[in-house]
């Protein structure tokens, strides 16, 4: 999308566009504020180049080609960098907010998000930057290593040193932000959400699930699912993923659809990437990727326009993302509708018959319940102790609490009495996830929260669009995108999490919604 790029002087001789941006006469003095824009459109455009150059690496680049691409993304990301923290961009920041009066609402959103981009950029000293990148390169390649001796041992030494020095990176941050230091990394994740309100999300989920899993598990063992086996040819999953994924309205004049290691989405609104996995022996791993992977893309592309190259007009941050994701793969696309309307796409694709593929066995299959070690392959009631479980030992991790030297045991501890299980292994265990070896704290409770605003959206929906279940039997999700466009995607980031939330349904954030989903699906209905 082309924006354009001049400015009236102040709001309160401001036009307005169709979109809601102001408009600037044919001449005018360019203000602080509108220099800000211009100067954040540079970074729009670099922040593009890498999520496409990126997303190049992945699928298409050669692989001999891997040194000159890193220095391609290195280069943009010190752009990047740099023109956050120059010095004019300080002064433009302080005379726009000296003339913050003047601004219209989002307008103030935007200067807002630009200081918050601008905050975290310049809090770690460049210094501290190179360090924690040479640590990390170092961790992972110690975590790969690991993962083949199936020994944490070889990896802790070198995770205590990633520990230590994001700890000293948490600790600036808390001081510019006025935040714990656990706190300080999950704002770039959750904006809005402090430990405290994901302590509230996530204690009713932990006090509810173990029970809810025995039961779930206890209702499905008769009659028994049956397996859904065979060969499912990559190229028919794949025409079976553009079909779905066009009737949730995925526009392919501006968007691709690709095959990969494993499923993610990169780009830009006005050019979206999506990637799933196919598995030749299980139909549905491919398709609820896709599913999982347009409910991003779609927020994507629902973004404001007319805010698309500004700070403001970007997502709300990962859980968020995960909830856009989580509501078409989980709520949607494993309901009892979607799997009627599924059920003759399957038979046209696969010429697939048989009781495994009735309607009733492909929703029990696609919603069945089964306790184990690992994150990746959990079921929607399982997979949120997993993450609970990551969540209080990072924080404990990072207050120094728990020494990394005895993470192995405090995880399988906690396994046991959260999971009901104690791994196999380190593979099955505290080797699972790169996350923490890459210095990634704060990002796990995104997964969770973001499952927990999907059910509070789901329960909006269901109130809002009392049809639509009908809706999805009948593959019209014009509605529901609808919803979702006017609600969540065209705010952008003008609102932090929770206020975003208490917009989109009228409630504050809960896990009542999503407990109340869990309760219902997996204990009336399967």
């Amino acid at each position: 999308m082309v924006r354009r790029t001049t400015w009236r002087a102040s709001s309160s001789a401001c036009a307005r566009s169709p979109a809601g941006r102001p408009e600037q006469a044919a001449v005018a003095t360019v203000t602080p504020y509108q220099q800000l824009e211009q100067e954040f459109r540079r970074l729009h455009a670099f922040r593009g180049a890498l999520a496409v150059l990126r997303w190049d690496a992945a699928i298409t680049m050669p692989r001999g080609s891997a040194d000159v691409r890193g220095e391609q993304l290195a280069t943009l990301e010190l752009e990047c960098h740099a023109l956050l923290g120059t010095p004019r961009l300080a002064r433009l920041l302080e005379r726009a907010q000296a003339g913050a009066a003047t601004l219209a609402d989002w307008q103030s959103a935007n200067l807002r998000e630009m200081r918050r981009l601008r905050d975290h950029a310049i809090a770690t000293p460049p210094s501290l930057v190179a360090r924690i990148a040479r640590a990390v390169a170092q961790a992972e390649a110690r975590w790969r290593e690991a993962r083949e001796r199936n020994d944490f041992g070889v990896l802790a030494p070198q995770l205590e040193e990633v520990v230590r020095l994001v700890r000293s990176r948490a600790e600036l941050l808390a001081q510019r932000f006025g935040l714990d230091p656990w706190d300080a990394l999950a704002d770039e994740f959750t904006p809005g959400l402090l430990s405290r309100d994901i302590d509230a999300i996530f204690t009713p989920l932990s006090q509810r699930l173990p029970t809810l899993v025995t039961e779930a598990i206890e209702r499905q063992a008769d009659p028994p699912i049956l397996p859904i086996e065979g060969r499912f040819p990559a190229g028919r999953q794949r025409a079976l993923c553009i079909e779905v994924m066009k009737a949730f309205g995925f526009p392919f004049d501006r968007g691709r659809f690709d095959d990969s290691d494993h499923a993610f989405t990169e780009g830009v609104p006005g050019d979206i990437r999506v990637t799933t996995r196919f598995s030749p022996r299980d139909p549905f791993q491919g398709l609820l990727g896709a599913l999982h992977e347009t409910g991003q893309a779609l927020y994507d592309l629902g973004l404001p326009a007319a805010w698309v190259d500004q700070p403001v007009g970007q997502d709300r941050g990962m859980a968020l993302e995960e909830s856009q994701s989580l509501l078409l793969e989980m709520m949607v696309g494993r309901s009892r509708a979607f799997v009627a309307w599924l059920r003759p796409l399957l038979e046209k694709h696969f010429d697939a018959t048989g009781p495994q593929l009735s309607e009733e066995n492909v929703y029990r299959y696609l919603n069945r319940v089964a306790r184990g070690p690992n994150r990746s392959e959990a079921d929607e009631l399982t997979y949120q102790t997993h993450i609970v479980l990551r969540y209080e030992l990072e924080r404990r991790l990072l207050s120094g609490q728990l020494p990394v030297r005895e993470l192995r045991d405090a995880w399988n501890d906690l396994s046991a009495e959260r999971l009901g299980l104690v791994p196999a292994s380190d593979l099955e265990g505290c080797l699972q996830d790169i996350h923490w070896a890459l210095g990634s704290f704060g990002h796990f409770p995104s997964y969770g929260v973001g499952a927990v605003i999907a059910g509070q959206l789901w329960e909006a929906i269901r109130e809002h669009r009392p049809t639509i279940d009908a809706e999805i039997q009948a593959g019209q999700f014009a509605g529901l995108l609808g919803w979702l466009r006017e609600r969540v995607h065209a705010l952008g980031a003008r609102f932090g999490v929770p206020e975003l939330v208490r917009h989109a349904t009228g409630r504050p954030l809960s896990a009542a919604p999503f407990l109340r989903y869990l309760e219902r699906k997996y204990v009336s209905d399967l």
